[in-house]
């Protein structure tokens, strides 16, 4: 598939960038950061560094006041940094000015989740919807893009003259991509729809949840079929969708791209045929990592991405994972005298069980546990959505 930045990141040392405000406190970016991390380790950059800086907004020119401008650039001069990933989208003229300043190869947040998705589409869909929204992505930023292209090549990097013509067709060449994306996309589009209305009679059922919950592991042993399962960001980006059968009562089960912080309104635009998995499911599967310290953050990020999507009213049974993680309970005398005491798994169903209007059960993928249980309230759940979807289809067989 064709780009416009090299693909060829692996190993490449890189710095990070984030402001900190009120939208941001400190403690929150130190997350942000972690979760950057990962994201730049899943393309195969090593990153060595971190910065932020206290700014109310973004500086209009270069995301960054002058001072903490110049401390990036002598460090990224004198340890010979090759990426800076900014935790937020730059505008194009930022993005301009930037690499005019630093001469380095810059990631914003979108980009580099773009990038991320570009190694790990593997359907036809997949891959039109990433190129697409790539594509749109690039098309305002190609004056900067092609400089990439003249260093990558050994170019002198000269501007105007030739240079400038090839940006000009190369702009005309991504409108046209654009537009054979979009009819390509428009044609998988109706397949997938003829294909989805052929489930007749069959409740539909979506794993949904943050990316790397354990949802493909989930899928693998509710499926009992060989689904890519990875301590990765993103593993899984095309829609996965395997039948099931829990005592005779079949129910089609998908897998489908993990919600993300951030995660650009373009992206979900291009992968709305992917998402339709989760639009048009029965029933949704929303898949926890307890262990995580800001799992709550991570469900409200989930719950927003479904308000977006349209999704947020289906019955949910929620899947607090990796229970395994948690302690059981903490002796009260030494709970009170700790700052900051652990969560454990007495607390989580002390507050989940008793607050939630949804579905919950608390498992352990990797170890097995509590499985039987979850089979239990998901086959109770696909039988109270067949009655009341199809009341005359499968009748004889709950009773």
């Amino acid at each position: 598939m064709g780009g416009y930045l090299t693909a060829d990141t692996e190993n490449q040392t890189a710095v990070m960038v984030a402001l900190i405000n009120r939208a941001q406190p400190e403690e929150k970016v130190v997350e942000y950061l972690a979760e950057l991390a990962f994201l730049a380790e899943t393309l195969g950059l090593n990153v060595v560094k971190s910065f932020t800086q206290r700014l109310d907004k973004p500086e209009v020119r270069t995301f960054l006041g002058k001072g903490k401008l110049e401390e990036v650039k002598t460090y990224i001069q004198a340890e010979d940094i090759k990426v800076i990933i900014f935790d937020d989208d730059l505008s194009p003229s930022q993005l301009r000015n930037l690499e005019t300043e630093l001469e380095v190869k810059i990631y914003d947040r979108s980009l580099l989740i773009l990038d991320i998705f570009l190694f790990r589409a593997q359907s036809a869909q997949a891959k039109t919807q990433v190129e697409l929204a790539r594509s749109k992505y690039l098309l305002p930023r190609l004056t900067r893009m092609w400089t990439h292209l003249e260093r990558q090549r050994g170019g002198t990097g000269t501007r105007g003259g030739a240079g400038e013509m090839e940006i000009e067709t190369d702009r005309r060449m991504v409108r046209n991509q654009i537009s054979i994306l979009k009819d390509k996309l428009e044609k998988i589009e109706v397949q997938n729809a003829v294909q989805r209305k052929s489930r007749n009679n069959i409740v539909r059922v979506s794993l949904v949840g943050y990316t790397n919950v354990g949802k493909s592991t989930l899928m693998r042993i509710l499926t009992k079929a060989d689904v890519l399962a990875e301590d990765k960001l993103f593993a899984t980006v095309d829609s996965t969708v395997r039948k099931v059968v829990f005592e005779t009562i079949p129910f089609l089960l998908s897998d489908t791209v993990g919600f993300i912080r951030k995660l650009p309104t373009h992206l979900i635009e291009s992968f709305k045929s992917t998402l339709d998995e989760v639009r048009e499911a029965d029933i949704l599967l929303h898949v926890v990592d307890v262990s995580h310290p800001y799992f709550q953050d991570q469900m409200e990020t989930v719950h927003q991405t479904l308000i977006d999507l349209k999704a947020a009213d289906k019955p949910t049974i929620i899947i607090f994972n990796k229970i395994d993680k948690l302690n059981k309970e903490i002796d009260p005398e030494l709970e009170e005298l700790m700052e900051n005491p652990p969560l454990t798994l007495e607390k989580l169903k002390k507050t989940y069980l008793n607050s939630a209007s949804d579905h919950v059960v608390f498992i352990s993928a990797e170890n097995r546990e509590n499985i039987q249980e979850m089979r239990e309230v998901i086959l109770e759940l696909v039988k109270k959505r067949h009655l009341e979807i199809f009341p005359n289809y499968l009748k004889d067989t709950f009773y």
